[in-house]
């Protein structure tokens, strides 16, 4: 009866308030009366969601794309190299509508696009670790206390919380960021290690406890490398990243770092 009630208000509200993708601001199509559609996100239209999802197989290890399914978790990118994570999940692939995207969520005014994506990330993070032993707890990437001042939120403080909700795991900012570093993308690929070598210190209450660590992009891998080895350093038993898009050696993207 509950949930007829919550389909009943909920068909009711899409009739007062036709609702629209957060992406594109097309009409989303009814849910079906009797079909699962009820229970599905109402957030993007299927038109988005294929073109942020399409791409090939990604390495479960880095988080690159590859040209075809791996049997061992490693690839090209990475094989070879020695990675502080365990393992990566990445929910998009990169591309104009998902850096739209993704500079949305990073303004206070998206906090609903923000939410969205969180949601969906948990999905594939719940689907990616089912065979994994789940994480103890979400961590957000942190921006310094002066930035987020500037720019009025933080994208990934949002989207861990969604992914947190997805999995049910509790959510905590026990990472932070120690020193106000450059902008990652104002700098060389070569010169970002440095830039954000020890600027993290994470919380001893963390020792003993697989983390999942979530951002909204990945590039190089220097600013959740710093992450990682601070949560490392702080007792961390595993560390799993989490992001909306990883950024091909090949793409551009203008703000990927808090």
């Amino acid at each position: 009866m509950r949930k007829a009630l919550a389909r009943f208000a909920a068909a009711a509200a899409d009739l007062l308030f036709p609702p629209e993708c957060l992406l594109c601001q097309r009409p989303l199509p009814p849910p079906d009366a009797g079909g699962d559609q009820w229970d599905a996100p109402r957030d993007f239209c299927a038109a988005c969601v294929a073109e942020l999802t399409a791409g090939l197989p990604r390495c479960p290890r880095c988080g690159a794309t590859c040209s075809h399914s791996l049997e061992s978790a490693d690839c090209e990118a990475c094989r070879g190299h020695a990675l502080p994570w365990r393992g990566a999940v990445i929910f998009a692939t990169y591309g104009d509508l998902v850096r739209e995207a993704v500079l949305r969520a990073k303004r206070a005014s998206g906090e609903s696009v923000a939410l969205a994506l969180g949601r969906r990330l948990g999905d594939q993070v719940h689907a990616h670790l089912r065979a994994a032993p789940p994480p103890d707890l979400v961590v957000p990437v942190p921006m310094h206390w002066r930035r987020r001042v500037v720019r009025g939120a933080s994208s990934a403080h949002v989207l861990a919380a969604a992914v947190a909700e997805r999995l049910q795991r509790p959510a905590r900012a026990w990472l932070r960021r120690t020193r106000a570093t450059s902008m990652q993308n104002t700098l060389p690929p070569q010169q970002r290690p440095a830039n954000v070598a020890g600027a993290f210190l994470a919380d001893r209450r963390l020792r003993g406890k697989r983390v999942l660590v979530v951002d909204d992009v990945i590039t190089t891998g220097a600013t959740v490398a710093a992450c990682t080895h601070a949560l490392l350093a702080a007792g961390a038993l595993e560390v799993y990243l989490a992001a909306v898009a990883k950024a091909e050696r090949s793409d551009h993207l203008a703000d990927d770092d808090p």
